[in-house]
């Protein structure tokens, strides 16, 4: 199976129109556009019955201390986790694209309706559903995609792998609240063939756009 994109390049930083937060000269970030990136995938195996999309970072920190701190930085060495930034389950088989900007347009403060989603899909939280827990202006259940915004003090570029499933059954027993690692629990046994593709994005200005 193959993924590809209309919106991004592997291995490629990720055009700003896809990000949650965009570089901010006066206060360090600001708000982005936020709108998901195109996708298709091809070749799907026979047998496949639905389709699962995953986005995730893998080099968020592991430790908060030093985030978005003045005169601190964020050290190349912290160990990090993966902080989910898509959950999108139950996809028919016979969609294989997703257009720009059609499962999100806009930031949305104190998060984004779910699990229900387009073509009889479900999205699960990301993890800025666990980010903004204590903010009372942006704390809420974060159905669906939202895209980077790395620690802008943040001695790495993070990396955003986007990964399509094929399944070989059409709902995953999910019900309730999930997020990523329900999913990939969920999915065990029953992946036909996955393909990825990772963006890059940074906004530390040392570190380039």
């Amino acid at each position: 199976m193959r993924l590809s994109s209309e919106s991004l390049s592997h291995d490629q930083p990720i055009p700003g129109a896809h990000a949650f937060c965009l570089p901010d000269a006066a206060h360090h970030v600001c708000l982005g556009r936020n709108l998901n990136p195109q996708l298709a995938w091809h070749e799907a195996p026979a047998g496949t019955r639905s389709f699962v999309v995953l986005c995730h970072d893998p080099d968020v920190p592991s430790r908060g201390d030093d985030v978005n701190q003045e005169g601190r930085t964020v050290p190349a060495s912290l160990p990090r986790v993966d902080f989910f930034h898509w959950v999108l389950i139950d996809l028919p088989a016979t969609v294989n694209a997703i257009g720009e900007g059609e499962f999100s347009n806009t930031v949305v403060p104190r998060g984004k309706p779910g699990p229900q989603s387009l073509h009889g899909s479900r999205q699960g939280i990301n993890n800025y559903t666990d980010w903004f827990a204590g903010d009372n202006d942006m704390r809420g259940d974060y159905h669906g995609y939202d895209g980077p915004c790395p620690p802008w003090n943040d001695e790495i570029v993070h990396r955003y792998i986007f990964t399509v499933y094929a399944l070989d059954i059409e709902k995953l027993p999910l019900t309730g609240r999930f997020g990523g690692p329900e999913v990939r629990a969920a999915m065990a046994g029953h992946v036909l063939a996955e393909a990825s593709l990772t963006g890059t994005y940074t906004l530390n200005p040392a570190l380039g756009a």
